[in-house]
């Protein structure tokens, strides 16, 4: 009924009874029920099975209308997990291109500490050459050769020899974006949350 199936079954009440009236009691039960749904009916002294197939059919409408209601909210909640999810996402990317970010800044950094002190010691080299006057000349003359080597490096290694660019974040794992997700998962609305997950 509505798209939905519903099983029905038709049997003796009492199949194994010697007395004829009970062995004649027919009984209809409606597979799947709630609790509070009424799911079987059968003759009685009042009533024939005949009498009262209006209620059985009168359940199985009513069951159709609470199936494609209940069916109708889990769809409506399934997507609105799926916009909650990609909102999750979006702002997790946006935070793990934020932490890319750091981490280039904080080797770029790294980089200029190493650079400042060994530029630090290009300096003292050049003031010790400077009274260097007198002392052996293949010494002076090797010293001056380390000097300009050791000015060069310092110059690949410093970052700001040339002018820092804005990095270009690359699209993170799903791993880098789970620390973000407050227990969403980077693979779907559906895949299994944590408890962080709203």
């Amino acid at each position: 009924m509505d798209g939905f199936t519903y099983t029905v079954t038709i049997q003796q009440e009492f199949p194994q009874s010697n007395e004829p009236e009970r062995s004649k009691s027919l009984v209809i039960e409606l597979g799947y029920s709630q609790a509070s749904r009424q799911s079987r009916w059968a003759d009685r002294k009042r009533w024939v099975l005949e009498d009262i197939l209006g209620a059985v059919l009168r359940e199985i409408e009513t069951r159709a209308v609470e199936d494609a209601q209940r069916k109708a909210d889990e769809e409506r909640a399934k997507a609105e997990r799926e916009v909650r999810w990609r909102a999750a996402m979006e702002k997790a990317k946006e935070l793990a291109a934020q932490e890319q970010y750091a981490e280039v800044l904080r080797a770029q950094a790294g980089q200029w500490q190493k650079a400042a002190n060994l530029s630090a010691y290009c300096i003292a080299l050049e003031r010790r050459l400077e009274v260097a006057a007198g002392e052996d000349d293949a010494m002076v003359a090797s010293a001056h050769g380390w000097l300009a080597w050791a000015r060069r490096y310092v110059q690949n290694l410093d970052p700001l020899t040339r002018l820092p660019v804005m990095p270009t974040a690359r699209e993170p794992k799903p791993e880098e974006l789970t620390p973000y997700l407050n227990g969403w998962s980077p693979h779907g609305p559906e895949a299994h949350r944590g408890w962080g997950a709203r």
